[in-house]
């Protein structure tokens, strides 16, 4: 299975402007711009658009997890905040928030599946960087 996306910048770094496309057209010609990504600008960016494909597939692959355990989650809350060192231009951690409602499972299990969704999602195996997370039942 391939999926595929399309970026078209025209310009200098700081002036230009680029446009990101993605193969099932939920984004198509979406702007991004130094502006988004150094600033405040409100056009997408390459690391909100990592945090997003990581939040998506640490969720997946914890109801994935679960379901294994016997267990389907009621809700899966999961944020992913991607931090770049701007001096350094590197991305140097992806954190995980999960707020989770699963019914009848106990804390520890609850854990060892978050754990293993983290360490195990497609995403987090292609990243080299830190990830952490706080997980929540509730």
């Amino acid at each position: 299975m391939k999926r595929t996306a399309n970026a078209v910048w025209n310009g200098s770094l700081k002036e230009g402007e680029g446009k990101i496309t993605t193969q099932s057209k939920v984004l198509d010609k979406a702007q991004y711009c130094f502006n988004s990504r150094f600033g405040d600008g409100k056009s997408t960016n390459p690391d909100e658009l990592l945090a997003a494909a990581h939040a998506g597939c640490f969720a997946m692959a914890l109801s994935l997890i679960l379901g294994k355990e016997g267990y389907t989650p009621d809700a899966l809350d999961v944020s992913s905040v991607v931090t770049m060192d701007a001096d350094k231009l590197e991305l140097t951690e992806s954190h995980l928030t999960l707020k989770a409602k699963i019914p009848n499972i106990k804390q520890d299990k609850f854990m060892e599946c978050a754990n293993a969704a983290k360490d195990n999602c497609p995403v987090s195996k292609a990243l080299s960087l830190k990830i952490t997370m706080d997980a929540q039942l509730q």
